[in-house]
């Protein structure tokens, strides 16, 4: 087991969106940004941003780390990126105005229709449809709960139809 292999996840975390340069047994060298970790194996997942907005991911295998040498710390845009490099294409992040709105409309229409709907929760950032449903940001139909699987299925229905109308 070498050096590297003996740290702990929490020193392994100091690492974590940082540019780094890792030298690897057979004067492997590898450079990119930390993505992670692996606490089992102590596998560094590094990215590299190529152009295009197209990344590459590299393993290097915990047992081949001889030396990781930090030359960059991660800015917030830096981090940003590296966080949504495998994030689904359809989750981009909501400001929170546009939360807001999204929660206004909805309601909004909800109530047009004659959908008894109120606002829950220190910030009323979670809609509740009458009393047996709650809808989450970003109030979409999968992120609405409830254990009347008739109501939930029925008002996730007419929320897809509502969200398909505004397209």
């Amino acid at each position: 087991m070498n050096d590297w292999q003996r740290k702990s996840p929490v020193d392994w975390e100091a690492y974590v969106n940082k540019l780094v340069k890792v030298a690897g047994i057979e004067k492997h060298e590898y450079e990119g940004w930390v993505l992670t970790v692996d606490p089992v194996s102590a596998s560094i997942i590094l990215a590299t941003f190529l152009e295009n907005e197209k990344v590459s991911i590299s393993v290097v295998l915990g047992h081949a780390v001889q030396e990781v040498e930090i030359l960059k710390e991660g800015d917030d845009e830096m981090k940003r990126r590296l966080s949504g490099i495998f994030a689904p294409e359809d989750s981009k992040p909501y400001s929170p105005e546009e939360l807001e709105r999204r929660k206004n409309d909805l309601k909004t229409w909800l109530e047009t229709n004659h959908i008894p709907v109120t606002e829950q929760g220190e910030s009323g950032r979670t809609l509740c449809v009458a009393g047996v449903l709650t809808i989450d940001p970003p109030y979409g139909p999968e992120d609405c709960s409830s254990s009347n699987e008739i109501i939930l299925s029925r008002v996730q229905g007419l929320i897809q139809g509502y969200l398909e109308k505004q397209q």
